[in-house]
Order: structure tokens, then sequence, then C-alpha cells
């Protein structure tokens, strides 16, 4: 290599650590990941043909489908195909991908420590990517296959969230690890962004426009992945020397080079710990759930105000979750690289701020909850608070176990994917035969109680402590086990 050609490396190292790449990338992952997963959402209004009395300039095809026209900002016609689905095949479609989403958490976590995170990862939402281009040729060939192609691109994201946790295990030292984690709160930021960016996408291009954006902009992120981002410090070709150093020393025995062939699974589910993220995780997400999913019903059906068309009152929840991700996740780490509070304190102290501020607003929400103004205030602070879960259990795993941080999520979060479920069921069963403010002032109750029994869960059960069964003696040979070994670190006279 020239003098040169070894200057202009130079300068790219120190433009953008291989670390800051990681990060930058995981971060946008996650956003297209939600662009990915609720695409279908945003477009299916425009998908589903409007009743008689509203279809305006919709006509009838031979096939029975409709062709509609929208007129764009523009004034330019937009025709579309539009399909004959009733309410029950519409909800049918939106929520037959967890069946997908749910299979593939624990197994995608469990893979990720095996054979590598980077990989996991990377190709969860490569071929999620792909689905989503062929997602509106599916729809126009048969209703199933629509169907099917969504199963199938639940089965690969539900892999993508527990795969994170290996790749910082091996990547992120120790003191680093809550920052990197508020990439995961990215998804936040993605649905503030995927939100107008696909309802305008629609109107001048139409709805299969925004399935071709989502999934172009997902294969150029996987190309990006694949080039830039390796499976270890060890084995990335442009890692300088100083920094990869700082990542193994700093990360030291806590995560095997070796990666452990089998999981302790006595000892891992008899884990006091183990079972605070997770009966923590489970609480929190069916809050979150309820919160999300639930309040454009309330403030429709009970105060009369269509919080969808409002943009701001829709994206400023999730701007400023994700705000609260990253602020409260560098104070997180900052408190403990000066020793000011240990791991465990740490954790502690921010799950309990993310999930008791929640339920103690919930309670505000019974007394006040009748006012538009105040309901909307009350449920944006609420999901602000809630972005501190990043600095508290989110990566616990990664503190208690780096070996087994991705198993570790991948069962908190196959459990607390039916969340999603019965916080639906239980809205449904409280106000089916009363849509009254009462019979949702019993929902808030429950939300309050469910947030703030997640918090106490955690500070009694958690633990920022490595535990003992992290590095399990092994069963097989290693050589048995398929390993990526890097070239050894030269020292530098």
């Amino acid at each position: 290599m020239s003098n040169t050609e070894k200057g202009g490396l130079h300068r790219v190292r120190n433009f953008l650590s291989c670390r800051q790449v990681l990060n930058l990338l995981t971060m946008l992952g996650f956003m297209l990941n939600y662009a990915l997963r609720v695409n279908l959402t945003i477009a299916i209004v425009d998908m589903v043909r409007p009743n008689v009395t509203s279809a305006g300039n919709a006509t009838l095809t031979g096939n029975g489908t409709a062709v509609n026209s929208t007129a764009s900002p523009d004034g330019v016609d937009v025709y579309e195909e539009r399909f004959p689905w009733d309410t029950y095949q519409t909800n049918f479609v939106l929520g037959c991908f967890f069946w997908g989403y749910i299979l593939t958490e624990l197994p995608g976590g469990r893979l990720a420590e095996l054979i590598g995170g980077r990989r996991v990862f990377g190709h969860s939402m490569l071929w999620a990517s792909l689905l989503t281009l062929i997602t509106p040729l599916a729809a126009h060939i048969n209703y199933v296959v629509l169907i099917v192609v969504r199963v199938v691109l639940g089965f690969m994201l539900g892999a993508s969230w527990p795969a994170i946790h290996p790749v910082a295990a091996v990547w992120i030292p120790p003191m680093e690890r809550s920052k990197f984690m508020s990439n995961m709160m990215a998804s936040s930021l993605g649905a503030a962004i995927t939100m107008p960016i696909c309802g305008y996408l629609i109107s001048v291009a139409g709805w299969a426009s925004v399935f071709y954006l989502t999934g172009a902009v997902g294969l150029l992120w996987s190309l990006a992945w694949f080039t830039f981002v390796y499976e270890t410090p060890a084995t990335h070709p442009r890692i300088s020397a100083e920094e990869r150093r700082e990542i193994e020393d700093a990360i030291g025995t806590t995560t095997s080079k070796k990666r452990p062939s089998h999981v302790p699974w006595a000892q891992l589910l008899c884990s006091p710990a183990v079972w605070a993220i997770i009966i923590c995780h489970g609480l929190a997400v069916f809050g979150f759930f309820t919160v999300v999913n639930q309040l454009p019903t309330f403030m429709s059906k009970i105060l009369h105000f269509d919080i969808k068309k409002n943009g701001l009152f829709s994206s400023l929840p999730y701007l400023g979750k994700y705000v609260m991700a990253v602020a409260s996740s560098y104070l997180a780490d900052y408190l403990r690289k000066k020793g000011t509070l240990s791991t465990t304190a740490t954790r502690k102290l921010f799950t309990t701020f993310a999930l008791v501020i929640p339920g103690l607003l919930m309670i505000v929400q019974v007394f006040l909850g009748y006012d538009a103004t105040w309901s909307v205030t009350i449920f944006s602070l609420a999901l602000f608070a809630h972005g501190a879960v990043t600095a508290g259990y989110l990566g616990n795993g990664l503190d208690i176990a780096p070996n087994f941080g991705g198993t570790i999520f991948g069962l908190a979060n196959t459990l607390s994917s039916f969340g999603g479920f019965l916080s639906t069921w239980m809205v449904g069963a409280l106000t089916y035969k009363d849509e009254s403010f009462h019979s949702w002032q019993i929902v808030f109750w429950i939300l309050a109680a469910t947030y703030i029994s997640g918090a106490v869960v955690f500070a009694i059960l958690g633990s920022g402590e490595l535990q003992s069964w992290n590095n399990p003696p092994e069963r097989v040979r290693i050589s048995d086990v398929t390993q990526e070994e890097g070239v050894p670190l030269k020292n530098e006279k």
C-alpha cells in the first residue's frame, strides 16, 4: 500500500470509527425495521375499496376489485386498484404479521449468539426488504398470497430485535452499551418520519409506492450493512489497532471469544435477574401497546378528537420518546463511567423513572382525561418518560450475561409480544357494552398498576452484576462449533 493510500485510510478512520459506523447503521436499521413493519398499516386505508356510499370515483373492474382515482397535490389523478376486503379481512391482514414475528424472537437471539448478530440482523432486514417489494404483487395475485408474504415478513423481522444484543456484546464496551441500546428506540423516530412520508407518497403515486420506497431503501441499507459491518473487531479489515485494542481490553473476558455451544437453561431460568427483565419487559410493553394502539380509539369515541389527523400530535410522542432514550442513555453511561452509580443502581433508577412516571400519569388521566388537551399532554409525557427504558432494563441482559443477551431478550420479547393482543382484548372487554369515560377510567387504573408493578419487580429482582453462568463449560469440542477467527492483534512499538 502506498503512503498516499495509507494516508487516505487514516483520514477515513479519523472521520468515523468502526463503532460509529455500527451505531449509525444500527440506528438507521431500526428506523427501517419499523417502516417495513407498519407500511401496510398506513397504506391499507387506500388499498381497500371504499363503501358504496362513499365510493366517489371508484369503478369496478372485471375481477371484483376497484380502480379508484384520487387527486394528488399537484392536481393529477392517481389511478390505483383497490380490493373488496371487509373489516374482518382487513384486520386479518394487519394481524397476521405477528404469527411469524413471535416464532423467531427466541430462535433469532440464540442463532445470533452462535453464528453472529451481523448475519442474523442483516439477513433479517435484507429478506424483509425483498418481501416488502413484492407486497403489491402479492396483493394483486390473491388475498391469501398477501397473508403468506406478511407472515414470512414477520418471521424475518422477529429475529432482528434480539440479534442486536450479540452485536453489542462483541463490539461495544460495557460502559457504552446504554448509548448503543438507545439505537433500538430509533424505531420511534422511524414512526415519526414514516407516517407523514408514506401519507404524502400515497397521495402522489398511490399506495404501492409505499412498499417500493421502503423496500428499496431497505435493500440499500442491507448493502451498506454487509459492506461496512463485521462480526467482531478481530475480523474487521479496516479497524485501527487502537480502536480494536480499546474494545477488546474493555470487554475482556465478559464475552467469550469462542461462542458457547449451549445455553445453561436451568441456571438462566432460575435466575431472578433474568425474570426481572422478562416480567418488567412484559408489563412495560403491555402498557406501551395499550397507550399507542388504544389512544386513538379513546380520543375518537370519548373525546371526539381525531388524533390521527393531527400530524403534530401523531409524531410528537414518538420524537419525544427517542430524545429521552438517547439523553437518558448518555446520562446512564456517564454516571457509570464516573463511578457515581453502580450498574445495578443505574438500571434500577432509570427503569423506575421510565415506568413509575407513566404509571403516575395514568392516575392523573383518570381524573383529567375527559379533556382532550390534558389527554394528549399526559399520553405524550408518558411516552416521553418511557424512552428511558434504554438506560434501564432494555440492555440489562448484556450486563448480567453478555454471552446470552440475545437469548434473554428473545425470551422476554416473545412473551411480551402477547401484550398487544392482551391489551386489545382488555380494552374491548371493558368497553364492549359501555363506551363511557367511566369504562376507560378502569383501563387507566389497570395501566397505572401495570407500569408501577413492572418497576417494583425490577427494583426487587433486578441486577447489573455479571452472572456466574455466563461462561458455562463446553459440552462439545470447540472445533465442532463454527467460529469466525480474526487476525491476532500485533503489539505496536
